[in-house]
């Protein structure tokens, strides 16, 4: 009660708030929260295992049912120098790369497109899978790429990067060069602006109410446990995204179309589980 009364969660809807309202919002599947009952069974002693559990219960689900789709997080432009401005092909993406009968989804592919800023460095050791100066990298369900020209503002920001592709890779790998990285992606032209929003725990302490130290329990809340990203570019499959709806966005972990911020055309969804425990080495 005191963290809705106080203003320290968006309500008792809040994805962070482990009500059924909250459970909805975050994209909690039912069949994850059973499954999440029948190996905890019934015990009046404090687990404090019992997230890892859960999120484990809920990744298992929804990576066998959750539909894919990709996702530009903080969004850097591409411009591919050397593909016709006026062209856009279709690429065909399944829907589910395991269960063939979920189908495909139609990912345009032009000129200029978007990647995660994260994905692209300047220099590189060998461990750096992903796009780096005068290297190349491959484009999901796409082409091969090489960064050529690193374009920056007055600032040293990067802005855009200037990129060749080859047009013998798609669906094939390039003879004489291994290209081990791969990388997500979306049209500029055909993406969709969205609102992420990346939930985590609300607490850093497994047991906040129980912890004799402090005399407040709101101190153990995460100031991390919500990230709100409003620069972000979805491919243009998720334009029709019904609220309530969980994706697995590729590289990035599983989110829901919010059941109460998706309307008049504006896009929200809202991380329900990372694609990997990353409290692990925490606790």
């Amino acid at each position: 009660t005191k963290l809705v009364e106080e203003g320290l969660v968006e309500g008792w809807s809040d994805p962070r708030m482990s009500t059924i309202s909250g459970m909805r919002r975050r994209g909690y599947p039912a069949a994850a929260i059973r499954e999440f009952c029948e190996r905890i069974g019934v015990t009046k002693a404090d687990n404090s295992v019992e997230m890892e559990i859960l999120d484990a219960c809920i990744r298992e689900n929804l990576n066998e049912n959750a539909t894919r789709a990709m996702v530009v997080l903080d969004p850097v432009k591409v411009i591919i120098t050397n593909y016709p401005e006026d062209k856009t092909e279709e690429l065909i993406a399944p829907k589910h790369p395991q269960n063939e009968s979920m189908g495909t989804r139609v990912v345009p592919f032009s000129r200029e497109l978007y990647i995660d800023r994260a994905d692209f460095k300047e220099e590189a050791n060998n461990k750096f899978k992903r796009l780096v100066k005068d290297k190349e990298v491959r484009l999901r369900n796409a082409y091969v790429i090489r960064c050529d020209e690193v374009i920056k503002d007055e600032n040293g920001e990067i802005t855009e990067l200037h990129c060749s592709y080859d047009s013998a890779t798609l669906g094939a790998n390039p003879e004489g060069r291994k290209v081990k990285g791969v990388i997500h992606w979306v049209s500029a032209a055909h993406g969709v602006k969205a609102e992420i929003r990346l939930y985590d725990r609300l607490f850093n302490h497994p047991h906040p109410d129980s912890d004799k130290e402090v005399d407040d329990f709101t101190v153990h809340l995460n100031p991390d446990s919500l990230v709100t990203l409003t620069e972000s570019v979805v491919e243009r499959s998720l334009i029709e995204a019904q609220a309530g709806t969980v994706y697995q966005f590729e590289r990035e972990g599983y989110f829901c179309a919010d059941s109460e911020l998706c309307r008049d055309g504006k896009l929200v969804f809202n991380r329900t589980v990372t694609l990997r425990d990353t409290w692990a080495k925490i606790a």
